[in-house]
């Protein structure tokens, strides 16, 4: 559910757009992807370079033979920036530096040593194999100086040369994202058994974004988009086809390989609109659950009529809800919308992960409370009232500290990413598998509940109408107090329109979810509604009283005024049957004497 949450309001901030084609052409000898931008940097110039540079090693590494001779050797290499061939163990091996960068000199040469057990050098410091490229730009001054280390250091699974600048850009991961997928492509290549099958296909291949295993003719192959870019949605389709004459189809204006990537953005300006709307959809849902449950807690609070267990579990409850709201509100304004915090990555934003995934058990686990306490007071103890709160107390509020703590120790330890914003970990189900328990637990209680409920009902001789209304009324009623709708429908649809729909459908059941139970348990509630029409009604009669006491101050004066022109015994032969002003004249009578008096 959480993951549900955080990627409603990541994909409103974490998109990126990036300028690219609708697909991707590749070249004739080996079919590199063009770049998606129509203007070339000097950046991609050199990505092209070094890719292009990959791609010849990784073919000749395919095409020339094993190596025969006797003794030790070290296996035939790509570094990240040359390729080395099989290598005689205690032999240096040299040649030329690469003309990646503007400030390498080509004539200069870069050499990897090949130790005598058979195995590459390895930096001492490091204890990662290492290629010497020193002398490549160290008489280069006069040229435009680049900041780099003095050898590279490569990636242990891989050896991939790391790149010449301290300060990594979105750009260099970008390449680095390819570089390390191409890798592992042509390393599948080289693994995998060849193609077997009867007729033609087409090879594998890379083409410059995806690796593409071998294929039968009339086929079109078919993969989840790369995850390169950020404007890229790795949950769409990238495609190939293979001809009938074995292959790989060949765009018609271009004459080039083609790899059908238009797909995986062409929703995403859509997307990021539905994204929007939905994380707009969470904000305004959290902020009018907060200010209904605090409108509904200060009823119950002000009430003391209706204090009674179930009013008490309610008030928790309620409060559960409040403190979520809060916290997931402070999440999406405060942390995911702004890439600054969370690349300087504070410790409070991690400490507001942890309060966040705690309230978010307590959220449920006072769900649970109420599932326990509405199935023991129906189906246990026979509508029973007086039960032990303080176990409820310890399950809501104390249980939850168990898994949120050990969630955020295990994230600290094992995956302790920016800000914890990441779902991309299992260590969430340290707190998602009790929340799960506790609403598969209360399912069961529901269907328990509705089946004494519809029992009850036929006992009393009601219609089948009447008893399933009723009983239907009930699970509608529980339904959005337990939380069952997560356990009802917890995958989303693969078809775009059906998952859009569960989408809003899921999150007005969990932001508005506060709202929903405040109304149904609160401002439905027929003794909610009682209190409150007993204090409406004393509020206008203590108004009206307080109008006649007025008005009768002012007959009072208006009497006290008169009394000395008009004679008092006037006024007596009538008392009993005139009314000035809503007091009878014998009142008015008894005060204007005391006026007189006064006066006199």
């Amino acid at each position: 559910m959480t993951k549900l949450l955080v990627r409603s309001f990541m994909l409103s901030v974490a998109f990126t757009l990036r300028t690219m084609s609708s697909f991707a052409l590749t070249e004739n000898y080996d079919e590199i992807t063009t770049a998606p931008s129509s203007v070339e940097t000097a950046e991609n110039l050199i990505r092209q370079k070094i890719m292009d540079a990959q791609f010849k090693c990784y073919e000749k590494m395919v095409r020339d033979a094993s190596y025969n001779k006797s003794g030790l050797y070290c296996n035939r290499t790509w570094d990240g920036w040359l390729c080395w061939d099989d290598t005689p163990a205690g032999t240096l091996s040299m040649q030329n530096c690469p003309n990646h960068f503007n400030d390498f000199d080509e004539t200069e040469k870069t050499t990897k040593y090949c130790d005598e057990t058979g195995n590459w050098f390895k930096h001492l410091e490091t204890n990662r194999t290492w290629s010497n490229y020193t002398l490549c730009n160290k008489f280069t001054d006069y040229k435009i100086k680049r900041t780099m280390s003095s050898f590279a250091l490569t990636e242990n699974y891989d050896e991939i040369t790391t790149a010449p600048s301290s300060v990594e850009t979105a750009e260099n991961l970008i390449r680095q994202k390819i570089m390390d997928a191409q890798f592992k492509c042509y390393e599948k290549m080289v693994r995998d058994a060849s193609y077997n099958k009867p007729g033609l296909y087409c090879n594998r291949t890379w083409d410059g974004w995806l690796c593409w295993d071998d294929t039968p003719a009339g086929t079109l192959s078919m993969q989840n988009c790369p995850n390169h870019f950020n404007d890229f949605d790795e949950t769409e389709k990238a495609t190939k086809y293979c001809d009938e004459t074995g292959n790989w189809f060949k765009h018609p204006e271009t004459n080039r390989t083609w790899s059908n990537y238009t797909f995986c953005n062409k929703f995403t300006d859509y997307k990021i609109k539905m994204a929007r709307i939905l994380y707009y959809m969470a904000v305004v849902g959290h902020t009018l659950s907060i200010i209904s449950l605090l409108i509904s807690l200060a009823i119950f609070f002000y009430f003391k009529s209706l204090s009674c267990q179930r009013i008490t579990l309610h008030k928790n409850l309620f409060f559960s809800y409040v403190f979520n709201s809060v916290f997931t509100l402070i999440q999406l304004m405060v942390v995911a919308n702004d890439k600054e915090v969370v690349s300087q990555n504070p410790v409070g934003c991690k400490v507001l992960h942890f309060f966040l995934q705690y309230m978010l058990g307590c959220n449920y686990f006072w769900m649970l409370c109420e599932g326990i306490y509405l199935h023991t007071l129906i189906v246990v103890a026979v509508f029973a009232e007086e039960q032990h709160l303080h176990w409820y107390y310890l399950l809501g509020w104390g249980f939850p500290l168990i898994p949120a703590t050990i969630h955020a120790v295990a994230r600290m330890k094992y995956f302790n990413d920016n800000c914890w914003i990441s779902v991309e970990t299992h260590l969430l189900y340290i707190v998602h598998a009790p929340i799960v328990a506790a609403l598969l637990v209360n399912l069961f209680f529901l269907l328990n509940i509705v089946r004494v409920l519809v029992t009850k009902l036929r006992d009393t001789h009601r219609t089948e109408t009447n008893m399933y209304m009723k009983a239907v009324r009930a699970t509608l009623i529980l339904v959005p107090l337990l939380g069952i709708q997560f356990v009802i429908i917890p995958w989303r649809p693969e078809n775009r329109l059906a998952g859009e729909i569960y989408d809003y459908i899921m999150h007005i059941f969990v932001h508005y979810q506060g709202l929903l139970v405040a109304t149904i348990f609160c401002y439905f509630n027929g003794e909610m509604q009682a209190a409150l029409k007993r204090q409406w009604m004393q509020y206008k009669m203590q108004l009206g009283q307080r109008r006649r006491e007025h008005c009768s101050m002012r007959s009072t004066s208006y009497t006290a005024t008169s009394i000395t022109e008009v004679p008092v015994y006037l006024y007596h032969q009538d008392s009993n049957s005139e009314h000035l002003n809503g007091k009878y004249v014998e009142d008015s009578e008894i005060t204007a004497l005391k006026s007189k008096e006064t006066f006199a």
